[in-house]
């Protein structure tokens, strides 16, 4: 699990979501529609749409956008054909990858998401076929900075964290779904600086590859993200740190 939380650090260090400040906005847009969807336009009663929205506020997507977005998916219209699709498959090295889409169009989108993994190596597999390798947790991370990495680890152990890994200044807290916000809330409560935070899936086993491969896989993540239907990449890839600073 280190190399890819290691990647999610770098990815913010590049600033990726400010150079494509624009694909960022589509893909938040369409996680909100699909949180309304779920539970309602109530952010104070739809848990998933209120991270959505914490996320959305991360990147600097205007109010404006956001509350257009919760109004779209409650007035029926574009937003009710959006449904979340996942896509499974191979990366090379024996990589599992999982890919979660928000699509108005399944056979364009898994058309495209096929194409993807054959140009990078990889293939599209059967549903099912991964799935059971990664378990749904809430992933917080914080650069420590200044700060102490052990009293980071205490203040989210207290709150009812699961597991820590500290990676240099990058502490990655893993919590149950259910704890999660209960742990982010201590974590800011505590003046703690949190880099990220949602709801995600972990690999239970990881897969060391290096080398070609390593490169392979990190070129067929990186084309994956890049696609409009595509909200978030699983994989459970452990990557030296070499090769993923020059991703």
């Amino acid at each position: 699990m280190s190399g890819h939380s290691k990647w999610s650090q770098i990815k913010r260090q590049k600033g990726a979501a400010d150079v494509k400040r624009g694909v960022v906005f589509t893909k938040m847009t369409r996680e909100i529609m699909l949180a309304t969807k779920e539970g309602g336009p109530d952010p104070e009663a739809n848990f998933r749409l209120r991270l959505a929205v914490d996320r959305a506020r991360a990147v600097n997507m205007p109010l404006a956008n956001i509350q257009r977005a919760i109004d779209r998916a409650s007035g029926g219209g574009e937003g009710a054909a959006l449904e979340s699709v996942v896509y499974e498959g191979y990366a090379p090295g024996g990589v599992s990858v999982m890919v979660e889409a928000a699509t108005d169009n399944r056979n364009r989108t898994a058309a495209e998401i096929r194409s993807t993994f054959v140009r990078g190596g990889g293939k599209l597999g059967e549903s099912g076929s991964v799935q059971w390798l990664f378990e749904q947790k809430g992933i917080i991370e914080v650069d420590a900075g200044g700060r102490s990495t052990d009293e980071i680890q205490l203040v989210a152990i207290d709150a009812g964290a699961e597991d820590v890994e500290v990676d240099g200044s990058l502490v990655s807290i893993f919590t149950t779904p259910s704890s999660f916000e209960r742990v982010k809330k201590a974590i800011e409560a505590a003046s703690i600086t949190v880099a990220s935070a949602e709801i995600s899936m972990r690999p239970t086993t990881t897969v060391r590859v290096e080398g070609e491969h390593a490169r392979q896989v990190m070129h067929l993540v990186e084309a994956l993200e890049e696609l409009d239907d595509v909200q978030k990449v699983h994989a459970n890839f452990d990557i030296p740190d070499e090769v993923l600073q020059h991703a």
